[in-house]
């Protein structure tokens, strides 16, 4: 299916690029038959004004219908802007017209593209971050590595990583933006530290787009996230039972989250929540605006570390 859509647009690409393009063509540029390109023209027929011109004339679009915009990749709008200085040495051969055609393209080209750098412009400043409080530099990264995860292309920067309170220089190919309780994080792979590695946006101290392109090839973010509470990944599995009151129950119901729980409605109103992740902090983190209309059923040992926690807040309020 995958490839009969790639085909059915190229098709149409085809058609715009050479009005009265023969079937023969058609099946030469797509790699098939004759017989196949022709159901494809009639499956594109009612989607697509195409007419065909006639025996020997072919195939093009009636009216002013166009494909647009050009959608380029960075790698083709390089190729053509190559084009006339690789046609240089048969420039005498080129037919009339040729220059002002490719001039019209490439201003296409570089309009589209300044039109789309604007709306990304526009979308970034909407996005407001916050600013770590120990620091005034208020920069914001967020364009040039949107830019980057758009264009497929590595970033070099750098980075503070604030568990060791150290700065360091990386070369990061920037996969997913993902934003996680009033910030944002970007998921890459980390060429220093070979893994992919998450980042938190404010950290970086300086971003700069190279020409380097990269491939995801089999990452999966759903997998990468599995069992993920927010964004802080561990190696372990843990599942939780929560008791929780009718007070709040149906409050709980309503949270937005990143992972999927088991939710059972309790015969005397309360909710039991079970819920597994592979990490504990962010989960408590999150229990602990419940205050005591959340219980911990299990795991046992966490009952344990909450009368311990509950044990020394109290101590620091009693001096």
């Amino acid at each position: 299916m995958n490839d009969k859509i790639i085909r059915l647009l190229r098709i149409l690409t085809l058609i715009q690029a050479k009005p009265g393009i023969l079937a023969r063509e058609l099946a030469e540029k797509c790699e098939t038959s004759e017989r196949t390109i022709y159901r494809d023209l009639e499956t594109l027929s009612l989607i697509a004004p195409i007419t065909n011109l006639g025996h020997g004339k072919g195939y093009q679009f009636i009216g002013n219908f166009s494909l647009y915009p050009l959608n380029w990749d960075e790698q083709e709008a390089l190729s053509f802007s190559m084009l006339p200085s690789i046609l240089e040495s048969v420039r005498s051969m080129l037919p009339q017209g040729f220059d002002t055609a490719y001039e019209k393209v490439m201003a296409t080209y570089k309009k589209e593209k300044k039109q789309n750098d604007d709306l990304l412009q526009k979308v970034t400043d909407i996005i407001q971050m916050g600013t770590p409080a120990y620091r005034e530099d208020k920069t914001n990264f967020m364009l040039p590595i949107i830019q980057a995860i758009l264009a497929k292309k590595t970033i070099k920067t750098v980075y503070h990583t604030q568990s060791r309170d150290k700065t360091s220089k990386r070369e990061i190919d920037p996969y997913y933006l993902v934003p996680r309780e009033q910030r944002f994080y970007l998921i890459g792979y980390c060429h220093s530290k070979k893994d992919v590695r998450t980042f938190r946006i404010s950290r970086f101290l300086d971003v700069q787009i190279t020409d380097k392109p990269f491939d995801m090839k089999d990452f999966n973010i759903q997998n990468y996230l599995k069992n993920t509470w927010s964004i802080e990944r561990g190696g372990k599995k843990i599942t939780f039972k929560v008791k929780f009151s009718p007070n709040v129950a149906r409050y709980v119901k309503e949270e937005e989250l990143f992972v999927t729980p088991k939710l059972t409605d309790l015969n005397d109103g309360h909710l039991l929540f079970e819920v597994t992740v592979n990490h504990d902090r962010e989960f408590l983190n999150w229990l602990y605006q419940y205050g005591p209309e959340a219980e911990i059923l299990e795991p046992k040992e966490y009952r344990g570390k909450m009368r311990e926690m509950l044990r020394k807040w109290t101590q620091l309020y009693e001096r």
